[in-house]
């Protein structure tokens, strides 16, 4: 008898386990299948490829926020951060003359030098990651607005540049979806198979601990800001090349939404860690939401609706499971 409850028991926590870990997915494939009964235009060729392309920005925004959640810290610094990369990029081109290269380098550059700022306030100065990064927010919006004069930056900007968001691999394949997926393994290969991964994912755990192993905890910390910060940065640089225009606010909203997809992928794969993966499938609902929604004529504001009911929904099955800490 003992031995069948041990049984049963068990059988149920493997059960149970599954669900935790593969639930998220098993909720894309549901919300694909629904919109796929729902309108014969979402399953076309075309209208999968443009949800990839739509989503592209996103992805690699969100590649960038999970390394810094991954090492404990939040960054809610990236939707400025990339508003600013996409105005520099673009005031480079067409007001200083500068080649195409150089103004991505530069812009990325700079958001990056703001990763720095995070880190060093997280670190040295003790300010918790969640008021650090949304103070920095509002500065990075003053720069931008410094630089632009609050205005958007409208010209034509070099074709090469443009090849960034229109531009088709072997004439196929969109640009942005082969940048966003390069990211995205770049990125799980640093979290998953590099020692500096390990050192950012063992800090997250438990910082004591990572401490304690002799991992030079600060610097994990810096980095993986410093990272959130470049993916944020090419992510604002996409979407200008997108947008064809550099606009002081575009990037501001991926806030929400970077945010809202690592929040669902830590429900996935490895409950209650933020992991590329699992954002990664974070980022395909909400592309799938967005796009089923329009194609069914839904109101723009339902959009908004069920981005935020989703991360409620996320967080509060995180938080349940007490898999998210919020304050060390």
């Amino acid at each position: 008898m003992a031995t069948h409850a041990q049984a049963t028991g068990a059988s149920r926590a493997d059960f149970g386990g599954l669900i935790a870990r593969y639930g998220t997915v098993a909720a894309a494939l549901v919300i694909f299948v629904g919109f796929a009964l729902a309108s014969d235009r979402f399953l076309s060729v075309g209208n999968l490829s443009n949800i990839l392309v739509q989503i592209s920005v996103l992805m690699v925004v969100s590649s960038g926020l999970t390394v810094a959640v991954s090492s404990g810290e939040f960054d809610l610094s990236v939707g400025q951060v990339a508003s600013l990369s996409g105005v520099l990029v673009a005031g480079l081109m067409i007001w200083a003359g500068l080649p195409v290269a150089a103004a991505i380098a530069l812009s990325i550059l700079a958001g990056v030098a703001i990763g720095v700022v995070n880190g060093l306030l997280v670190t040295w100065l003790r300010i918790p990651s969640l008021i650090a990064t949304l103070a920095m927010g509002p500065i990075a919006l003053g720069l931008n607005y410094a630089y632009t004069n609050g205005d958007s930056i409208y010209a034509q900007m070099p074709d090469s540049f443009y090849y960034i968001a229109k531009g088709k691999l072997f004439g196929v394949v969109p640009v942005p979806i082969v940048i966003a997926l390069v990211v995205v393994a770049v990125f799980y290969v640093l979290l998953n198979r590099t020692r500096l991964g390990r050192s950012i994912v063992a800090t997250g755990a438990n910082i004591q601990a990572a401490r304690l192993s002799g991992i030079k905890v600060n610097r994990a910390r810096i980095v993986a800001l410093v990272l959130s910060a470049l993916g944020a940065a090419m992510g604002g640089i996409m979407l200008t090349a997108r947008l064809g225009t550099g606009q002081s606010g575009a990037g501001d909203a991926y806030l929400m939404d970077s945010l809202t997809a690592v929040f669902l992928g830590m429900t996935a794969f490895k409950p209650g860690r933020a992991t590329v993966q699992g954002t990664l499938v974070g980022v395909i609902i909400i592309g799938m939401l967005d796009n089923g929604l329009n194609l069914l004529g839904a109101p723009f504001y339902l959009q908004n609706e069920v981005r935020g009911i989703v991360m409620i929904a996320a967080v509060s099955l995180a938080v349940l499971r007490s898999e998210i800490r919020f304050f060390r």
